[in-house]
């Protein structure tokens, strides 16, 4: 039985080394190492021998089944190196090709044009100031002069969460909450870029959820020479340096008194065409000097404080400035839209 499994060992190990696939090699495997394998038949034909054997070839059987195994793995080691190896062969690479390119986003006109708005005004002295999109009804109306009666509150016009709070309308609690950080002591220089949120039907020049950026100056003896010049200056930075302004009356119920402002039109030069329906004049935004009452509610003294405030859509900005004809582009995420802005 020693001779057999010598005879066994030698035949299996030549086998393995001369194999050429891995399914030859389980082939090898199952015929030696099964349960059908020659090797447990000698196992199973220990019964006849002497006690003295037993143990012996026992312990062989078991060192020819190890070597066997053993020789049966490391050949499946070299299949698989030789198999990646072949692979490798037949796959030629051209490191020198062109890496294939990799989309990348753009940025979205809005945030490009808050951009350039900050910006502008960063040089001008302002800095930037920011508050929730959660308002209370008090810093959203009452703190900006807006009494429980006025039209403005109404619930068409506001998306109210409790009877206390509400989606804010307008960027303008901010000023609200900065003036009164500032306890009665000027100055006061922020922009406020931000959501505002109103019940409005969307269609191509409005829309439920838009952007603003609210400016608000106070300090001792601002006048409305200030505003427009400044205005005047943000005017010609951000459309063109040929780009003229003016001042209308009209009124809100935080500044007096209260203006429009209007650019003079970029498409005609000022002598009227159909963009600016004949007037040679496009409305950007609204401001006047912060209301008396305002100041006083926010904890400043009317009588040695004096400021102006204004304030600008976003997407009526980006509109005039990239002819579009659409607010709601800004909201689809249509890239043949957003793709036409890879350069800002």
């Amino acid at each position: 039985m020693r001779e057999q499994l010598d005879l066994l060992k030698e035949e299996a190990l030549n086998r393995v080394k001369n194999v050429q696939s891995e399914k030859e090699l389980q082939d090898i495997r199952v015929a030696y190492l099964g349960k059908k394998g020659p090797i447990t038949e000698v196992l199973r034909g220990m019964g006849k021998l002497s006690a003295e054997e037993r143990p012996v070839i026992g312990a062989l059987a078991n060192v020819v089944r190890d070597e066997i195994k053993d020789a049966i793995n490391q050949k499946s080691v070299l299949l698989e190196q030789k198999a990646l190896e072949d692979q490798l062969g037949m796959e030629t690479i051209d490191v020198t090709l062109p890496g294939r390119p990799v989309p990348i986003g753009t940025t979205h006109p809005l945030s490009a044009v808050v951009g350039e708005i900050e910006e502008i005004f960063l040089g001008l002295g302002f800095s930037i100031a920011e508050g929730p999109e959660i308002e209370t009804d008090y810093y959203n109306f009452e703190a900006l002069n807006l009494p429980k009666d006025h039209p403005a509150r109404d619930m068409q016009d506001s998306f109210y969460i409790t009877e206390e709070l509400l989606l804010r309308t307008q960027t303008s609690p901010v000023q609200a909450r900065t003036m009164e950080k500032h306890q009665g002591k000027g100055p006061v220089k922020v922009i406020v870029p931000g959501k505002v949120f109103r019940r409005d039907d969307d269609d191509a020049t409005h829309s439920h959820q838009f952007m603003q950026t609210e400016g608000l100056y106070v300090d001792k003896d601002v006048r409305m020479s200030d505003l427009k010049g400044v205005l005047e200056s943000f005017a010609k930075q951000f459309f063109g340096k040929e780009r003229n302004i003016r001042l209308r009356p009209s009124f809100f119920p935080f500044t007096e008194p209260s203006v429009e402002i209007d650019v003079s039109c970029g498409i005609c030069s000022g002598n009227g065409c159909r963009v600016c329906k004949q007037s040679g004049w496009i409305e950007v935004l609204g401001a006047g000097m912060v209301h008396p009452r305002v100041l006083e509610m926010s904890g400043f003294d009317p009588k040695e404080y004096s400021g102006f405030a204004f304030g600008m859509g976003v997407e009526r900005l980006a509109m005039l400035k990239y002819d579009i004809d659409d607010i709601r582009q800004f909201y689809t995420n249509d890239l043949r839209f957003l793709n036409q802005f890879k350069t800002l």
